[in-house]
């Protein structure tokens, strides 16, 4: 255990020195690109909270702006497919990635090796409560013995619950943002294997996609016709239905929906089974 926190220290401290424990922060036109973008997705999600002329208004001025690319970072390449192989951005982006590989994997390689060559076979705690026979083949990897207590654990399981439980002593060593947590590792490899390596979004589809999404999004505002339904809610006035080109008055409507006896009128005339 002492061996794996040193580890993840001396990880930590060279991902800073290559420089990926830092960042670089996008610029300006690449800011309002993604922006833009959540614009139109926020007005999509909560437009019926604004008036139908506002809502209009907004829609159609960001579908024309979407299909023009006025909010591009390179509104000349709008069309053209971007090669990360010749993109300055996007080779800076396979290099940062492929420091971080080299940071995450040599040192878990080393280390996954030289337990297996000094400690494999081995037996190193007992833990102190009890567990099901559904724990053994997770708590003693490498070692195959039916007869083997469940409580007892490998040192090749040992490794793998420091590998995924010493974020909080990280944490607390290094800080929010280190380098050392495996199980942020292990998701990046996750994304990097579900999505091609340093390929760089098209922003010209997309916002063509969510031009498409806007122009069909229907509105209803939320506060038509809010006088009514606030005087139905509090019981100053009887709750209306609409059917076709008569008028139903619903009348003593009680709270509990089980005892109702109510009464309908169509247009003054009382109906009768």
């Amino acid at each position: 255990m002492v061996v794996m926190v040193l580890v993840g220290v001396f990880r930590d401290q060279v991902t800073v020195l290559i420089g990926g424990g830092t960042s670089k922060k996008p610029g300006l036109k690449a800011i309002r690109e993604s922006k833009a973008l959540t614009r139109g997705v926020t007005l999509r999600n909560y437009g019926n909270h604004i008036p139908n002329n506002s809502f209009s208004v907004r829609k159609n001025f960001l579908s024309a702006a979407y299909k023009k690319g006025d909010y591009l970072k390179n509104p000349a390449l709008a069309n053209q497919t971007v090669n990360p192989m010749t993109d300055p951005a996007g080779m800076e982006m396979m290099m940062e990635g492929m420091k971080k590989n080299f940071a995450m994997i040599i040192p878990q390689t080393v280390i996954m090796g030289w337990i297996n060559f000094f400690f494999s076979g081995f037996v190193l705690i007992k833990l102190p409560f009890p567990l099901t026979l559904r724990f053994k083949s997770m708590l003693q990897r490498g070692v195959e013995t039916p007869d083997m207590d469940v409580t007892w654990v490998s040192s090749l399981s040992w490794y793998f619950l420091n590998l995924f439980g010493l974020r909080s002593i990280f944490t607390l060593l290094l800080g929010e943002d280190n380098a050392a947590d495996g199980m942020r590792d292990m998701a990046a490899m996750s994304q990097m294997s579900a999505s091609p390596t340093g390929q760089p979004q098209d922003f010209h589809k997309l916002f063509l996609a969510e031009s498409e999404n806007l122009e069909l999004t229907p509105h209803n505002w939320e506060l038509d016709d809010i006088e009514n339904r606030l005087l139905i809610r509090f019981g100053k006035r009887n709750p209306t239905i609409n059917d076709d080109n008569d008028t139903i008055e619903m009348e003593d409507i009680p709270s509990d929906l089980s005892d109702v006896k109510g009464k309908s009128k169509r247009k003054g005339i009382n109906k009768k089974k």
